[in-house]
């Protein structure tokens, strides 16, 4: 219990702490703006993120269903998260584009640059489905726990060769 008041307490100072530097770094007109674009990221993520996933779950889902499909339906799923993240991440760097150089920051194509990453995710991701495609196709069976029990049987009733000391 004192751990939980301990890390509650923590919290509550790191809060103020927070609300105190945002007080005082930001001016007026920024903090009648933040209310503004906090409700736009919430509009945006409830309203096109959150649609996104779950259409693309459910054709993720709806294609792993098919014979073989849950074998591969792992890489499918984290290429799509990588590229999710990815393009999470730079959306600040590619909006901002349009606002000319930026010295603070490398002054690189970032549009080119996420193009890249995103392509070179996508490879990986095709690399790694067919990869797994393949394996799929070179299993005699699957493993199921009627096969594993069987071959587990098996195994007790060989006889052990013995010992050569």
């Amino acid at each position: 219990m004192k751990i939980r008041r301990g890390l509650a307490g923590a919290g509550v100072l790191l809060g103020l702490w927070g609300v105190w530097k945002l007080a005082t770094t930001v001016d007026v007109h920024g903090l009648v703006r933040l209310p503004l674009w906090l409700g736009g990221a919430v509009l945006a993520d409830d309203f096109f993120l959150v649609p996104l996933t779950v259409t693309a779950g459910w054709l993720v889902t709806r294609w792993a269903s098919r014979p073989d499909g849950h074998r591969t339906v792992g890489t499918i799923r984290t290429t799509l998260l990588y590229v999710g993240i990815t393009s999470l991440i730079a959306a600040p760097l590619l909006l901002r584009q349009g606002k000319g150089p930026n010295p603070t920051v490398l002054p690189r194509d970032y549009l080119r640059d996420w193009l890249l990453l995103e392509a070179t995710i996508v490879a990986a991701g095709i690399v790694g489905y067919f990869i797994a495609s393949r394996s799929a196709g070179n299993a005699l069976r699957p493993a199921t726990s009627a096969v594993v029990g069987r071959a587990w049987r098996g195994l007790r009733r060989v006889r052990r060769a013995p010992r050569c000391e």
